[in-house]
């Protein structure tokens, strides 16, 4: 009885030790040239009518927004940092803090890498209306290139990324709406 219970133990304390540490700031949108840091990529680049912009609200935080659309083979709306380092360590968390409609993006990492359309990815699920924080461990970002998985490769090199971006490709056409508070780091135990 114990063993089938250790799974769920295990996640109970990891989300108790995640929330133990302190949270360190990587983004937020309280500077003045906040908006001039980020871009929105659209399926426009490779045909695709899908509309995603953003912008900085009142409240200081980012509201990315649009229509998605999957004609013309189109599917992916985007929004994503110009190339910035950051000081991301391994066995760092990401944290980010998001309300939502109830649809799920999908964080991105972007690399140096010179690979067309590859990022490391992770689910950000939302609840319609609410204010949620979605925390994923830098070695849970999966390796992808045009949406697909890319075998053989490792986990994310954290001197490499100079990107963090969200993205809604969930096939689900129609209108779209997510708020971004800020993204924070847990940073690894240091022993």
């Amino acid at each position: 009885m114990f063993a089938t219970r250790l799974p769920l133990l295990l996640a109970v304390l990891l989300v108790q030790a995640v929330a133990e540490k302190p949270l360190q700031p990587l983004l937020d949108f309280a500077g003045p040239d906040t908006a001039q840091k980020w871009q929105a990529v659209n399926d426009n680049v490779m045909g695709g009518v899908s509309d995603g912009r953003y912008r900085i609200t009142a409240d200081k935080t980012m509201e990315f927004s649009g229509r998605l659309s999957l004609e013309n083979n189109g599917g992916f709306a985007s929004v994503r940092t110009k190339p910035t380092n950051f000081n991301i360590r391994v066995g760092d968390t990401l944290v980010v803090r998001v309300k939502g409609d109830g649809r799920e993006y999908v964080l991105n990492i972007y690399t140096k890498s010179r690979r067309m359309a590859f990022s490391y990815r992770a689910p950000l699920p939302t609840t319609k209306d609410e204010w949620t924080e979605v925390a994923v461990p830098l070695d849970e970002f999966i390796p992808t290139a045009f949406g697909n998985r890319v075998q053989g490769m490792g986990p994310v090199e954290p001197d490499q990324i100079n990107g963090l971006g969200i993205m809604l490709s969930d096939k689900r056409p129609g209108p779209f709406k997510l708020e971004v508070g800020w993204v924070k780091i847990t940073p690894a135990a240091t022993p």
